[in-house]
C-alpha cells in the first residue's frame, strides 16, 4: 500500500507540475487591479495637470510632446486673439513650453513659427502655421515641425525648425520637409499627398491645404513611423520617417470606405507584425473604424470594433508602452452638454482583448491628448478650456500613472 500511495503520489505531483500558474481567472493575469474604477482613475490624473500655456493665450490646441532631461518638451498652436484655432486664421502660431518634471512649473515659453517670421534663411508666407509635432533627433536636439497654410490662396507646406536642449533655444531657420511618393520626392504639400492618393482609389476632391503629421511618432524595429492626415478631405495614410528626419515615405493608402470620410488616424504595429490603425470618421453615425495591414502597403476596409461605441468626430490615440497598447478614443456622450467632455483609454497585451482603463469625465473638456514615456512613467498632455463652447484654450500637462 505505501509503495502504491507513493506512486499515486508522484503522479499527483506531475500532473500539478504541468497546471498553468493559478492568476484568478482563465487565461493571462489581468492587465487592471481587482476593483479598478476607470473613471476615479481619470479623476485622479486630472486633479495633478498644469497649465502650459502663456496668460496671454486665447486659443490653443494639438499639443506634441517629447520627455527628455527631466523636462516635458510641449509644442501646440496658439492665437492672442480668440479661443480655438483654424487654417484660416492668419494670427494662429506655433510655440513650445517647457514643464520642469521634477517641479511641474513651466520653465519656459518659445514662440517659434508664425504668419510673416523672418528667418535667416527663409520668410514664411501670411497664414497659420499649425499643426505642430516634435521629436527628439539626437542627445541633443528637438526637431519641431509645422504646417503653414492659408486656404483657398496657396498650397500649405510642412516645414521644421531644431531646438537645441543645451542652448535652450531654437535655429533662426527653417526647411521645407520632404514627401516621398509613388512619383518622387517632393515638397511636402496636399498636391503631391493627394495625387498619390488618387492613384490609391481615393476620389474626395482636392484642397490646398490640410496636410499635417498626425500621430504620435512609433519606432518599431529600429524605424520610425507615422500617420499623416488631410484633414478637410478626410485622407489618411502610414509613412515611413526617413533616419534624416526631413523626409516622410508614404507607404500605404487607408481611406476605405470613403463615404464615411475618415480622418485623422493613429496606427501601431500589434505583437504578430499587423499594423492597426484607428480613425475618426465624420460622416455616418461618427463612431470610429479600424483597419489593418500585413505591410503597412495594403489596407483593409475600415470597420467598427465592438469595444469602441458611441465614438466622437475627435482625434485618437494608439500607443505602446511596455508591452501593453493604450487606445484612446472620444465618447459621444456629454457632461452638461459640453462637447469632447468624456475620453476613454483602453489597454491591451495583444491588440484584441481591450480593458477600458480610464474615462474622463470633464466639463472642461478632455481633447486631443498625447501621451509619452520617461523615467519609468507615462505622462499626458490634453486641450481643456473652461468658458468658450469648444473648449479649446489651453493646453494641460501632468503625471498619467
Amino acid at each position: 500500500m505505501l509503495n502504491l500511495s507513493f506512486r499515486t503520489g508522484l503522479s499527483l505531483l506531475a500532473c500539478l507540475l504541468t497546471l498553468p500558474a493559478a492568476s484568478g481567472q482563465d487565461g493571462p493575469a489581468p492587465l487592471l487591479p481587482r476593483g479598478w474604477n476607470p473613471k476615479d482613475a481619470g479623476d485622479r490624473v486630472m486633479k495633478g495637470l498644469v497649465n502650459t500655456t502663456a496668460p496671454r493665450v486665447k486659443g490653443a490646441h494639438d499639443a506634441g510632446m517629447v520627455l527628455a532631461r527631466d523636462r516635458a518638451w510641449i509644442v501646440a498652436e496658439a492665437n492672442d486673439v480668440r479661443s480655438g484655432e483654424a487654417a484660416k486664421w492668419p494670427y494662429v502660431y506655433v510655440t513650445l513650453s517647457i514643464v520642469n518634471l521634477k517641479t511641474m512649473e513651466v520653465e519656459k515659453i518659445i514662440d517659434f513659427a508664425r504668419g510673416e517670421q523672418v528667418y535667416e534663411n527663409e520668410t514664411l508666407p501670411i497664414g497659420a502655421c499649425f499643426v505642430p509635432r516634435i521629436i527628439q533627433k539626437d542627445e541633443n536636439t528637438l526637431r519641431c515641425y509645422f504646417a503653414s497654410e492659408s486656404p483657398g490662396e496657396r498650397q500649405s507646406q510642412m516645414w521644421y525648425t531644431d531646438f537645441d536642449m543645451e542652448r535652450m533655444s531654437f535655429s533662426n531657420r527653417i526647411d521645407k520637409v520632404k514627401l516621398k511618393t509613388a512619383s518622387g520626392t517632393h515638397d511636402m504639400q496636399p498636391q503631391h499627398f493627394y495625387e498619390d492618393a488618387v492613384a490609391a482609389g481615393f476620389k474626395h476632391p482636392a484642397q490646398d491645404f490640410g496636410l499635417y503629421i498626425f500621430d504620435n511618432f512609433k519606432t518599431v524595429g529600429g524605424r520610425t513611423y507615422v500617420t499623416l492626415n488631410n484633414y478637410p478631405i478626410c485622407q489618411n495614410a502610414l509613412a515611413l520617417v526617413h533616419p534624416s528626419l526631413d523626409t516622410f515615405e508614404v507607404l500605404g493608402h487607408f481611406h476605405e470606405p470613403t463615404d464615411l470620410k475618415l480622418s485623422e488616424s493613429a496606427a501601431h504595429m500589434l505583437p504578430d507584425g499587423t499594423w492597426l490603425a484607428i480613425c475618426r470618421q465624420e460622416g455616418g453615425n461618427r463612431n470610429y473604424t479600424f483597419t489593418t495591414s500585413v505591410d503597412g502597403k495594403k489596407w483593409t476596409v475600415n470597420e467598427e470594433r465592438p469595444f469602441v461605441t458611441n465614438g466622437a468626430s475627435s482625434k485618437p490615440t494608439l500607443d505602446k508602452f511596455g508591452d501593453v497598447y493604450y487606445l484612446g478614443w472620444q465618447e459621444g456622450t456629454r457632461i452638461d452638454n459640453v462637447s469632447r467632455s468624456v475620453f476613454n483609454v483602453e489597454v491591451s497585451k495583444d491588440g484584441k482583448q481591450w480593458t477600458r482603463k480610464y474615462r474622463f469625465e470633464t466639463t472642461k473638456s478632455f481633447q486631443y491628448p498625447v501621451f509619452a514615456e520617461y523615467g519609468g512613467k507615462l505622462y499626458v498632455a490634453v486641450t481643456q478650456g473652461e468658458t468658450s463652447t469648444d473648449r479649446k484654450e489651453k493646453i494641460m500637462f501632468g503625471l498619467l500613472e
